[in-house]
C-alpha cells in the first residue's frame, strides 16, 4: 500500500506514459468500467473511470494510489476497492480536478479513509 495516494505504487506494473484510454477497470469484486482519462504526473497521478451503467453512467476520480496491478497483455487495471467503495466515491468533478488542492484532498481523504491508508 503506498503512502502517496496521488502516485502509483512501484509494484503495480504501470510505466509512465502508457496510455490508458479505454482499459478496463476491475474491482476486488467485479469489473467498475473503463478508462476516460487518466493522468501519471508525479503526485497527482489518478484515472477518470465511466462506470457506465451499473452506477446510472457515473465518473468517478481514482487515485493512483488504488492501483494494485496493471495488466498490459489484458489492457486491465485493478483496484483495491470494492464496487461499493467505489460507487460511493465522490463524483469525478471535472470543473474542480485541475488546480483544486482541496478537492484532491477530499477525493484522496475518502479513500484513504476506505483503504487505511
Amino acid at each position: 500500500m503506498s503512502d502517496n495516494i496521488w502516485g502509483y505504487p512501484p509494484a503495480t506494473g504501470y510505466t509512465a506514459g502508457t496510455d490508458l484510454t479505454g482499459w478496463k477497470v476491475e474491482a476486488i469484486d467485479g469489473s467498475v468500467g473503463k478508462v476516460d482519462k487518466y493522468s501519471d504526473d508525479v503526485n497527482s497521478s489518478y484515472l477518470v473511470v465511466d462506470t457506465g451503467v451499473w452506477i446510472f453512467g457515473k465518473h468517478v476520480l481514482l487515485p493512483a494510489g488504488t492501483v494494485k496491478t496493471v495488466d498490459l497483455a489484458e489492457r486491465k487495471i485493478y483496484v483495491d476497492l470494492t464496487k461499493d467503495q467505489i460507487k460511493d466515491s465522490p463524483e469525478f468533478d471535472k470543473d474542480k480536478h485541475v488546480g483544486d488542492a482541496g478537492y484532491h484532498e477530499q477525493v484522496g481523504g475518502y479513500y484513504r479513509t476506505h483503504r487505511g491508508i
